[in-house]
């Protein structure tokens, strides 16, 4: 039992830190419609992972490089004749390529790639929590200094602008530490799945809240959730951590969905006999 213990406690840890901070930028991904922008992002850190590699330097010095890059070119490509989302995609599938590339053709990491794509939790061993920690209360210090004029954008816009808001640099602000935490997050749920993990618990939240700090804290208890089965279930099933975590998740938001339209059949039948 103390041996599973040794692997699993800094996993659910690590996890647990995650969804501290996944919740309300998730909850701002909504708000913002940004979960296209979100979803590049997460596929370009596996290209800023490649290029880490290939040029033998820190890996969040080769994701802070390629975030720059996606946002640079996105503000250089941004036609008014081409749809936003469909733009989105085709970066991130892009990116997801290129990273895929990179990593399996001019690196040594070929036997990694699985958990670059998918996330491995599990590796990460006590020493790293103090760093992802300090990352975490870093990025949460900095979403509360710009969370006021985040919601007054997603709310209001053009009074935001009235009040003195810049919209853009708050959506730099933004981006910002949407790049930060895919680059945290890329051990825990891997490239593909970092998006699952900021939209799913925001996306269940909203089916049961009516305020916006119900949902952030509603998001959390479900991210929890989500990271603490996942990390029992990959164990269990003996399937990739970020797998398994993104799979509860997704299973938790239908059954709340599912739930939601029942209670309001059944609202609605008790209204109109």
């Amino acid at each position: 039992m103390t041996s599973w213990l040794a692997i699993i406690a800094p996993a659910w840890i690590a996890g647990s830190i995650l969804a501290l901070l996944s919740a309300p930028l998730g909850c701002l991904v909504l708000w913002r419609r940004m979960a296209f922008f979100a979803d590049a992002l997460a596929h370009g850190t596996l290209l800023g992972v490649a290029l880490a590699a290939w040029w033998q330097m820190p890996m969040g010095i080769g994701v802070a490089l390629v975030s720059i890059a996606v946002v640079l070119g996105l503000v250089l490509i941004d036609d008014e004749r081409l749809p936003a989302d469909a733009v989105l995609a085709v970066v991130a599938v892009s990116l997801l390529c290129l990273g895929l590339l990179t990593l399996t053709q001019l690196t040594d990491q070929q036997a990694n790639v699985l958990g670059f794509l998918f996330g491995n939790l599990l590796e990460l061993g006590w020493d790293e929590l103090p760093l992802l920690a300090g990352c975490a209360l870093v990025g949460l210090s900095l979403l509360s200094y710009i969370w006021p004029a985040q919601i007054k954008l997603a709310t209001h816009e053009a009074l935001a602008r009235i009040q003195g808001i810049n919209p853009t640099r708050q959506r730099l602000f933004f981006m910002g530490l949407l790049a930060g935490f895919c680059a945290v997050a890329l051990q825990a749920v891997g490239s593909l799945l970092i998006s699952g993990l900021l939209v799913l618990p925001a996306l269940t939240a909203r089916l049961w809240s009516s305020s916006p700090k119900q949902m952030v804290i509603i998001a959390f208890i479900i991210a929890q959730l989500g990271v603490t089965l996942g990390v029992w279930g990959s164990i269990w099933l003996d399937i990739q951590t970020g797998l398994s975590i993104v799979l509860i998740l997704a299973i938790l938001f239908f059954i709340a969905l599912i739930f939601s339209k029942l209670t309001k059949i059944k609202f609605r039948s008790a209204r109109h006999p």
